[in-house]
């Protein structure tokens, strides 16, 4: 038989993947999605099919996943007020209990049973298993001639234990992670999934840090989302932050990626979940889909540097 044309695409494909699934195989990559992709199960599919893809191929993925716009919902359900303070969330008694239904309770399973129906073995894990997340309650926050913020059950990182998830790792499993923890007294505290995400992929000396979004990327113009940056270093994302080009959500993400580039993470990509195959794209090509973040734009290679 005279192969076709999409025979020769497949070829072409596979070809073009195998020296980056020769790079990281065996690679750690830390992913973390935000809860608006788990709303719909074709979305939720159509991400864990591109998680198991590369599990198959031997890339070690840790998940860690977000609930935002579901804890918003329910909460409204509820009657209870949702406040957001430059991007993150306040988190009185009743918000933390919605927090604590929606993240373990709701988007964590829902995860773990599309893990299983495509063959991914998963474990879903909190902060508070095993002493994985160490947390402190955040204390209230200057805002210069604003009043103080006091975020409620908002938690701020003192330590990892990355050991738990290396253990589950090394066994070929999934970790799918909730961003809950506790303090020492056992007060159940909301943590930011960016700041989990990139503290994480820190402690797991991760190759990549990948945050996916509802946005195309980081943007020049947040109004416009043709202006998406492909590369750019922390100094320049640090520019945007100060000329108040990054808005709502992007803010925490921005100093999610400033403190795993910190603590030596080389590669932060932010990529859009609703995008096609986004996240294979983002691993697989040179171009990508999203936004490279490093420290240095001068350590990318020259195919990283290419236009897309």
């Amino acid at each position: 038989m005279i192969p076709s044309k999409n025979h020769a695409i497949i070829v072409s494909a596979l070809k073009h993947a195998a020296p980056y699934i020769r790079l990281f195989k065996r690679k750690v990559f830390v992913l973390k999605a935000g809860g608006d992709v788990f709303a719909d199960p074709a979305q939720t599919k159509a991400l864990m099919e591109q998680v198991g893809i590369l599990h198959q191929v031997g890339i070690k993925v840790v998940l860690i996943h977000g609930g935002g716009p579901q804890s918003t919902r329910l909460a409204t359900a509820l009657g209870i007020d949702t406040t957001f303070v430059d991007g993150r969330r306040v988190t009185d008694g009743d918000s933390l209990d919605v927090a604590t239904m929606v993240l373990n309770g709701q988007i964590n399973t829902r995860i773990l049973a599309s893990c299983r129906d495509l063959d991914i073995p998963a474990v879903g894990i909190s902060g508070l298993d095993a002493g994985l997340i160490r947390a402190k309650r955040r204390p209230p926050v200057d805002r210069g001639d604003a009043e103080p913020v006091d975020y409620g059950f908002v938690g701020d990182i003192v330590g990892v234990d990355a050991d738990i998830l290396r253990k589950q790792i090394d066994s070929g499993i999934m970790p799918v992670v909730s961003p809950l923890s506790c303090d020492e007294d056992g007060t159940i505290l909301n943590i930011n999934a960016d700041t989990v995400a990139a503290a994480i992929a820190a402690e797991l000396d991760a190759e990549k840090l990948i945050l996916a979004t509802g946005a195309p990327g980081i943007l020049e113009d947040v109004n416009d989302p043709q202006s998406r940056i492909s590369y750019i270093d922390r100094a320049a994302l640090d520019k945007l932050r100060d000329e108040g080009k990054l808005a709502d959500g992007m803010l925490p993400k921005a100093a999610a990626i400033d403190a795993a580039l910190a603590n030596g993470v080389e590669r932060v990509h932010v990529i859009s979940w609703k995008l096609s195959d986004s996240l294979l794209l983002e691993v697989f090509t040179n171009e990508g889909t999203g936004t490279l973040v490093v420290n240095d734009i001068g350590a990318l290679t020259a195919a990283e540097q290419a236009p897309a």
